[in-house]
């Protein structure tokens, strides 16, 4: 069964920084591809870092020079850095396959204040 463990969210104001981290279980990252997602209540999930194996990250326009994606395959990591933070950032943010799978972490909780 996958394990997906977020961590290193918080509170921030306006135009601040966070780095979350993301610990998986063993081989994922060889497997599948990865991404980080987020979910704001009463809003859909969405896709804010896609890692194709192999390939650079990509971004939305939303958070595109903003937030940086990174993979450690070896210790089976994944960070990503956020900068510039704005309000309409404040969501729970995940780790997980690309295409999504059915085994979720519980996230990590990022609120953005003016």
């Amino acid at each position: 069964q996958v394990q997906l463990v977020e961590s290193g969210g918080g509170s921030v104001q306006t135009g601040g920084s966070l780095k979350i981290s993301c610990a998986a279980s063993p081989g994922l990252f060889i497997r599948s591809a990865m991404g980080w997602y987020r979910q704001a209540p009463g809003k859909q999930r969405e896709l804010v870092a896609t890692m194709p194996r192999g390939n650079p990250p990509f971004y939305p326009g939303s958070v595109r020079g903003r937030f940086a994606s990174s993979q450690n395959r070896a210790e089976n990591t994944m960070d990503l850095q956020m900068i510039d933070l704005k309000p309409q950032d404040t969501a729970v943010y995940y780790c997980h396959p690309v295409p999504p799978r059915n085994y979720w972490g519980p996230g990590t909780q990022v609120t953005v204040s003016d």
